[in-house]
């Protein structure tokens, strides 16, 4: 190490300086990392949540629609017996 790196400033060494300023770097760095994968992952289970929705809607219109034809069936059945 240069005398440089052993100088002090009030007690903090440059190196000590350095040491944090990286470490401080590095960790706003992963958590940026992160908080952007996890936006990403939250954006895909909203796409994928949403295109579950219209699926589910589409599957229910088709059931009422079967629904109301079966009861219409069961009406002309009950009306043809008596």
């Amino acid at each position: 190490m240069t005398t440089f790196e052993h100088s002090e400033l009030k007690g903090i060494t440059i190196k000590n300086i350095a040491v944090t300023i990286l470490s401080t770097a590095s960790i706003v760095a992963s958590v940026m990392t992160t908080y952007f994968e996890l936006k990403e992952d939250i954006g895909n289970v909203k796409t994928q949540q949403d295109a579950q929705t219209r699926v589910n809607e589409i599957r229910l219109k088709v059931l009422e629609g079967q629904v109301a034809l079966l009861q219409r069936e069961v009406e002309n059945i009950k009306s043809g017996k008596q």
